[in-house]
This record gives C-alpha cells, structure tokens and sequence, in this order.
C-alpha cells in the first residue's frame, strides 16, 4: 500500500507539472504569474488579476480551468449586475406549489469575475460571501458550493470611471493578487505569428480533475513548516504593524495566507518542506493586497518588498 502511495504521489506530480508546462503554453511568456496562479489554486485560495485590458487575465483564467478539468463559468460584472444574477433565484413552480431554486454561474468549480469592480457593492459581496463561506443562502435554506471551489476576479487598476473599487475587508478574501504586465518580445512575436489562444484552448486537454486537486491541496496541507520559518513569519507580521508607512498592519488572517501560500510554492518546487525563499517568494502577492498604507500616494507592492527586506531572515 505504502508503494501504491508513493507512486500514486508521484503520479500525481508529473500531472501537475504537465498542467503546468500546458497553461505556460498557452499563457506566453509569464512563468512566475502562471506559478502563483498554480501557488494559489493548490493553497485552496482565490486568485485576483489585476492589470490592464488584453493581457491575458480571461485566458488565464480559462487556461486553469480546462488545464485542472474544473467546470467553468464567467460573470460579466456590470453596474446593473443583481446578486440573484450571481446566485441564483428560488422561482415558484404552480404543478408543484413549492419554491425551486435555479443555481446562478457561481455554482461552478471555476468563477471567473470579470471586471469585479464595475459591479455596486452589494453584488461584490453577493460574490464574496460565496469565497468566504463557500456557500450561498437563499430564502434560509443553504446551497453549498462545489468542491473545489476557485474564484478568479479580474479588475483594472487605472480605469476608475463608473467602477467600485474593493475595500480592503474584501480585497482580504483573495489570497493572491498579481498583474500579468506586457509579455517579453520574444513570447509576443510568438503571439503574432501563431494561432490565435482561442482555438488553442479548444484542443487542449485536462490533465487533472477535481479529485486530484483535492488530493494536491492535502499533500501541500502537509509540507512540513519548521518552527524556524514561523519565527520568521511571525517577525515580518509583527514589522507590518509597526512600521510607520502602514495605516495596520498584517491580521493573524493575513499571516495564514502567507503560510498556506508558502507551502503551496515549496510543493511546486518539488518539496516536501518550507524555505524562507519559499515565504520571500509569495510574499508581495499574499501581503500587499492587505497592506493599508497612511498615503494614497504610496505603492502596495512597493511597501511590501521595503517591509520584505527590512526583516531579516534570522529576525527570530
């Protein structure tokens, strides 16, 4: 039995790392993006794009999607977007006398939220009460939602006319937060010439499914952490909430995100154990999204890489 897990295990891996080299195939040039966006899937989190118009972030998204064999659904969030429009709605059905709940797109493996910030915040939370709980609550009755559950959200970060943006309570719901930037000449020269991603994504084919990412998530839930990585975290967390740039610092909450992010990574980079590479690594994707800083002027990710090499790694 010992035998069949060990193989089992290592099956398990040259499938992930084969999802991995698929989704890079399709999503040019962005090794470490496509990496976080694995480091987050298998941390059991949900995963915010944030950048500019066509680069890449729906492709991405759907890539993951068929890559891990995850139902996909994607939400086009609008001003007049209704909750019911996410959730789903209970409609009365007369041959039956009874109400019938009609599930929305939400009940997916994979949500995309395109655009979540042109949504009104009662949407927003609609959608974000569904990644906290994992389950939605219509006329007091629950529904709980499939299993895995992975919401990735789209936003852009300069586009701020007839936008909503989120507040930090919800930002906090994602547990990584990236920006896909312009791709290398050498990967868009590629993109010119070759086929276009749409037509890609119809051929490719899973190489997971839902029961072996639940299985991945158990086996990074047991990448061991030893109590010197955790003096670590412990001292970057206690920086964030005295430095003086920060309005507060990273919550307890904050704290765990790092860790499960830190596993993930290290599982990535076929260990079975934590680095303080691996923490410094997922470190401003985990940790600038919940940083608030005392000026608008100043740069999430940039505070975060100052408090990153402020703390030195023997801090303990």
């Amino acid at each position: 039995m010992e035998t069949e897990s060990r193989i089992s295990a290592r099956d398990e891996r040259a499938s992930l790392h084969a999802a991995i080299v698929q989704v890079n195939g399709i999503v040019l040039g962005k090794p470490h993006a496509v990496r976080m966006a694995f480091t987050s899937v298998l941390a059991g989190g949900h995963l915010l794009l944030e950048d500019l118009p066509g680069m890449g972030k729906t492709t991405l998204a759907h890539a993951l999607a068929v890559t891990l064999g995850l139902s996909f659904s994607r939400i086009q969030f609008t001003s007049d977007l209704l909750p019911s429009d996410i959730i789903g709605v209970s409609v009365f059905e007369r041959e039956r006398s009874a109400f019938r709940f009609h599930s929305g797109p939400v009940f997916a493996q994979l949500v995309m939220a395109d655009e979540i910030n042109r949504a009104t915040p009662k949407t927003q939370s609609a959608l974000l009460e569904a990644m906290a709980e994992r389950q939605v609550t219509v006329d007091g009755e629950l529904h709980p939602l499939p299993d895995p559950f992975v919401v990735v959200a789209t936003q852009n970060p300069l586009d701020l006319a007839g936008t909503f943006p989120l507040p930090d309570s919800q930002l906090d719901r994602f547990l990584v937060r990236i920006s896909l930037g312009y791709p290398p000449p050498a990967a868009e020269r590629e993109m010119l010439t070759s086929r276009d991603r749409r037509e890609l994504l119809e051929e490719v084919s899973p190489q997971l499914d839902a029961a072996s990412l639940l299985t991945l998530r158990k086996r990074v839930d047991a990448v061991t952490v030893r109590p010197a990585l955790l003096d670590y975290l412990q001292a970057l967390l206690a920086a964030s909430r005295t430095r003086a740039q920060l309005r507060t610092g990273l919550s307890p909450r904050a704290g765990l995100a790092l860790l499960h992010a830190a596993r993930a990574w290290a599982f990535l980079g076929d260990r079975d154990f934590v680095l303080p590479e691996d923490l410094q690594a997922v470190f401003v994707a985990t940790a600038a999204h919940r940083l608030v800083p005392g000026a608008e002027s100043l740069d999430r990710d940039e505070v975060a890489r100052q408090l990153l090499a402020s703390v030195p790694v023997d801090a303990s």
